[in-house]
């Protein structure tokens, strides 16, 4: 494995970044997790974007332009000989001292990116679908550091996963202070109701996910339904038709059980289906292209 860290690739024994690292010490920084299909990087210019938003939220000046970040993501997917790939690209607010002050990093932000491969779920599980439980953690609030914000900072996310396992689920869903339901611990939601398909909007302290703005297109387009942006309450979760999750990892996968309640017949709904099917279609043959030089229109 070649991993790609501030414009030099070193092997995976040898890969590695200062314990003074801010990114090491206080969760200072931030990162996209991307999936490459087929020899293409899904929506490369989306996550690219989004890396940028919140480098500009906590202030953080990104290493080098994102067109060499670009080039630095392909050339790292490509260096490992992947054609299928999951990509983790991370900035860090680079090396400091102790403290917090973030004026104290006087060297440039860190850049590395990994390109493994994954398999968040087997492939039995899009047929029969995940077990959900509420997690007792609630959602950062918006008047905190925004969820909008992808940092290293994910404890939350990771202690919310581990009261679903210990509960025999798969996912986690998280609420916010108002009691309605915001996202998943590493994917966003949405239900199904009477042919409707509805999801939290981001000002239920979301993560603006670049695969759930993929499927909400794929719904318009392929199924000629508009995903519906409202707040609602966990209730309206368990008198779904259809309850499902996207995410990088995750891509397209259905929620058939919350909370001890089955949803829907207890498997994959057949809209959940069609749009898993519409995804992996088009994941398939789109993106930015890692092994071929894409001609001038």
């Amino acid at each position: 494995m070649k991993i790609y860290i501030d414009g030099k690739f070193y092997d995976k024994e040898d890969a590695k970044i200062s314990v003074f690292d801010h990114g090491v010490l206080y969760g200072d920084g931030i990162f996209e997790g991307i999936r490459a299909y087929n020899g293409r990087i899904f929506r490369l210019d989306d996550h690219l974007a989004r890396l940028e938003d919140s480098a500009n939220a906590i202030l953080l000046k990104l290493p080098i332009p994102l067109k060499e970040i670009e080039k630095a993501v392909v050339e790292t997917v490509r260096a490992n000989g992947l054609k299928d790939a999951y990509i983790r690209l991370v900035v860090t607010r680079g090396v400091g001292d102790l403290g917090l002050d973030m004026r104290k990093c006087k060297g440039n932000s860190s850049l590395f990116i990994i390109a493994d491969r994954i398999e968040l779920y087997p492939e039995e599980f899009y047929e029969k679908g995940l077990t959900l439980v509420t997690s007792t953690i609630r959602q950062k609030g918006l008047d905190q550091v925004t969820p909008g914000v992808k940092s290293l900072n994910y404890l939350a996310n990771i202690l919310a996963r581990a009261e679903a396992t210990a509960a025999g689920a798969q996912e986690a869903i998280l609420l916010n202070a108002s009691g309605h339901v915001s996202e998943c611990s590493g994917d966003n939601i949405f239900f199904i109701k009477d042919g409707r398909i509805f999801t939290p909007p981001t000002s239920a302290g979301i993560l603006v996910g670049v695969t759930r703005n993929v499927v909400m297109e794929l719904a318009a387009e392929k199924l000629g339904v508009k995903v519906v942006e409202r707040n609602f309450p966990r209730y309206d979760l368990y008198s779904a038709d259809e309850v499902f999750l996207t995410g990088t990892g995750a891509e397209v996968i259905a929620g058939v059980k919350i909370d001890g309640r089955v949803i829907g017949k207890g498997v994959a709904g057949p809209m959940t289906k069609q749009l898993i099917k519409h995804f992996r279609e088009y994941a398939n043959t789109t993106g930015t292209p890692v092994y071929e030089t894409v001609k001038a229109k």
